[in-house]
C-alpha cells in the first residue's frame, strides 16, 4: 500500500477569516472603533469653536467693563497719550487683573493711550476700528502686532453718550489652544474606556455565538442547511420539532403524510393541528415513553420523543400499519395452527375409534359413528350460513368457531341473527368483528360456563353487530379508556403490541359514519356494540334473484342461540 501523497503548505496567507466567531468579532470591533472615532472627532468640532466663542465673549466682558469706566473716558479726552498717564495706568490694572493679553484704549482717530508695550502708545492701531468707533461692538478672531488672539472691541461714551473712542481687548489664542489640547487627552482616556469596554462586550457576544454555531464558518453552516433539508424530505420516516410554547416548527413530507397535515400547519400550535388525543398528547410529551404507539386514521404509527435545548422538542414518527397488520395475520395463522393441530389430534382420535370399530366388527356402530362426526360440521357451516349471507363473514365465524372450541369456549349465533350478503365494506366488517371475537375469546377462556355470542342483524341499510362474552366484564370507570391506543390488560404477542385492536375497531366504526359502544351484561361479562350506518347497499326488492349456492333464508328454530 502506497503511503498517501500531501501536498506541501505554502505561505500562510492573511485575509477574511471564515468562521463566523472570527467574522463577527472583526465586524463589531471595527463598528466599535469607528463608532468612537466619529464621536469623538464630532466632539472635537464643536468644542475648539465652543472655546473659541468663550474667549471672544470673556474678550468682550472685559471690554465692556473697561469702557464702563467713566474716568477713562473723561482722561481720553483731558489727557495726553503718555506711558505713565492715568488711560495706560487704568488699563494696564484691568489687565492684569483678568488675565487679558492687551487692553488697549484709543481715541476717534484709533491712536493707542494704552497698550502692553509702552513704546506703541500714540500709534494708530494695525487693525480697522472703524465698526467700534461706530458704536457696535466687535468679536473676532484675528492677528495683530502681539499676534493671533481672541478679541472684543466696544466703543467708549463719554457723559453724553458720545463715541469719544473704543476699547479693545485680546485674549492669547494660544491660551484657547492649549485649552483644547488639556481637554483631548482626557476626552481620548473615555474614548479608550467605551473602546475597550466595547471590544470586551465584542468577544463576549462572539464567543456566545462561537459556542451556539460549533465555531462553524458561514459556508459551513449554508451547506449544513442545505443537507438537513434534503435530509428531512428524503427520508421515510416523519420528523415533527416543536418550540417551548407546543408550536410546530418544522414538518417533513413523510410526517405530513403520516398525520394528514398540509405545509400550513407550521407554526401552529399542536393541539389546533392535530386535534386533541393520543396523537397530540404523545408529541406533545404528556405520554412519556420510548416506541409510543398511537392511531392517527388509519395509520398505527411509532412515536418517539427527545427534548431540545431550546425547551422545544422532536418527535419521530414510523408507519407501522403494514407491521401490525403482519404481526395481527401471525397471530391469527398461529390460532389457525394450534386448532389445526387440535383438529388433527382429534382427527387422528377418530381414526383409532373407527379403526378399533372396525376391527371388532362392529360395523353399525362405526356408521353410526362417522355420521355422526359428519353432521356435527356440515351443522355448524349450515347454521352460520342461514344467518350469515356473505362468504368472508360466514367463513370468519366459522374459523373462530373452531378455535373457540379448541380453547372450550362456545360460539354461537344470538336468536334472530340475519345478515344479507349486501354489504359495502364486507373486509372493513371482517377486521371489526375478528378483532371482537378475538378480544371476546381471550376475556371468555377459562370462565365458567365460557360461551361467546354473537348477533347480526339488518335495520334498512345500517348494519348492527353484537358480541356478548361470558368473561369478567369491563370496569364501568374504563369504558372509554379501552379505546385508547396501548391499553391493554393482555400479556405481549409475538409482534410485541398491544391495545390496537379496540382503537382500530373505533376509527373504522368512526370512518363510516358509526360508533363503538361498551356495556355490561347481566349475566356477566362485556357487550360490545357497533353500528354501521350505510353499511348496505340497497335492495333489489322482492323479486331480487336468490345468491347462488346459498340455502334459502329459513327463521331460526330456537329462540336460545344456536351453538355452533
Amino acid at each position: 500500500m502506497s503511503a498517501p501523497s500531501t501536498t506541501p503548505r505554502g505561505p500562510r496567507r492573511f485575509g477574511w477569516p471564515k468562521r463566523v466567531f472570527s467574522q463577527v468579532l472583526l465586524m463589531q470591533l471595527a463598528i466599535v472603533t469607528g463608532v468612537t472615532v466619529l464621536a469623538t472627532g464630532l466632539f472635537l468640532a464643536p468644542l475648539s469653536a465652543q472655546l473659541d466663542d468663550q474667549a471672544m465673549r470673556r474678550a468682550l466682558a472685559i471690554a465692556q467693563s473697561t469702557a464702563a469706566q467713566p474716568q477713562i473716558a473723561d482722561s481720553l479726552v483731558s489727557t495726553d497719550p503718555t506711558p505713565d498717564g492715568p488711560v495706560q495706568t487704568a488699563a494696564e490694572r484691568i489687565r492684569r487683573s483678568t488675565g487679558a493679553e492687551y487692553v488697549v484704549v484709543m481715541d476717534r482717530r484709533g491712536v493707542r493711550w494704552s497698550h502692553t508695550d509702552v513704546s506703541r502708545i500714540g500709534d494708530v492701531v494695525s487693525t480697522d476700528p472703524s465698526s467700534a468707533l461706530a458704536g457696535r461692538s466687535v468679536m473676532e478672531i484675528d492677528s495683530g502686532t502681539l499676534g493671533r488672539s481672541a478679541r472684543g472691541k466696544v466703543p467708549l461714551l463719554d457723559g453724553a453718550d458720545r463715541v469719544v473712542g473704543a476699547v479693545s481687548v485680546g485674549i492669547a489664542y494660544d491660551s484657547v489652544r492649549a485649552r483644547l489640547l488639556a481637554v483631548i487627552p482626557v476626552l481620548l482616556a473615555y474614548a479608550g474606556g467605551a473602546l475597550a469596554v466595547g471590544a470586551l462586550a465584542a468577544y463576549l457576544i462572539s464567543r456566545r455565538l462561537q459556542r451556539q454555531t460549533h465555531d462553524l464558518a458561514f459556508s459551513d453552516i449554508a451547506a449544513l442547511l442545505t443537507e438537513r433539508e434534503a435530509m428531512l424530505h428524503s427520508i421515510r420516516e416523519g420528523v415533527v420539532a416543536l418550540d417551548r410554547a407546543g408550536r410546530i416548527r418544522l414538518l417533513n413530507d413523510e410526517a405530513q403524510r403520516l398525520l394528514g397535515l398540509g405545509p400550513d400547519a407550521a407554526g401552529k400550535p399542536l393541539e389546533e393541528a392535530l386535534g386533541e388525543g393520543r396523537t397530540a398528547d404523545v408529541l406533545a410529551g404528556r405520554v412519556v415513553g420510548e416506541d409510543l404507539v398511537t392511531v392517527r386514521g388509519s395509520r398505527v404509527l411509532l412515536a418517539n420523543r427527545m427534548p431540545t435545548d431550546d425547551g422545544g422538542a422532536v418527535a419521530t414518527l414510523r408507519d407501522r400499519t403494514e407491521l401490525e397488520y403482519l404481526g395481527r395475520e401471525l397471530d391469527s395463522t398461529r390460532g389457525l395452527i394450534d386448532a389445526l393441530r387440535a383438529q388433527d389430534h382429534e382427527h387422528a382420535n377418530r381414526l383409532h375409534t373407527l379403526l378399533g370399530l372396525l376391527e371388532l366388527e362392529m360395523h353399525d356402530d362405526a356408521a353410526e359413528f362417522v355420521t355422526e362426526v359428519v353432521g356435527v360440521h356440515r351443522a355448524t357451516s349450515e347454521q352460520v350460513t342461514e344467518k350469515v349471507h356473505d362468504p368472508l363473514l360466514a367463513a370468519l365465524l366459522v374459523g373462530k368457531a373452531t378455535v373457540a372450541a379448541e380453547r372450550g369456549v362456545a360460539l354461537r349465533m344470538a336468536p334472530g341473527a340475519l345478515l344479507p350478503d349486501r354489504l359495502v365494506d364486507p373486509r372493513g366488517l371482517v377486521t371489526v368483528l375478528g378483532n371482537l371475537v378475538d378480544n371476546a375469546l381471550d376475556a371468555a377462556a377459562g370462565s365458567a360456563d365460557a360461551r361467546i355470542e354473537v348477533g347480526l342483524r339488518a335495520e334498512g341499510r345500517t348494519v348492527v353487530l353484537r358480541v356478548r362474552d361470558s368473561g369478567p366484564g369491563v370496569p364501568a370507570g374504563d369504558h372509554e379508556s379501552i379505546f385508547t391506543e396501548g391499553w391493554s390488560t393482555k400479556e405481549l404477542p409475538a409482534h410485541g403490541r398491544r391495545g390496537l385492536g379496540l382503537p382500530l375497531v373505533r376509527r373504522l366504526a368512526e370512518r363510516q359514519g358509526g360508533s363503538v359502544t361498551v356495556s355490561g351484561s347481566c349475566e356477566g361479562g362485556a357487550v360490545f356494540t357497533v353500528v354501521l350506518p350505510e353499511a348496505l347497499r340497497e335492495s333489489g326488492g322482492p323479486d331480487e334473484p336468490e345468491q347462488p349456492g346459498r340455502p334459502p333464508v329459513a327463521a331460526p328454530a330456537t329462540t336460545s342461540g344456536d351453538t355452533l
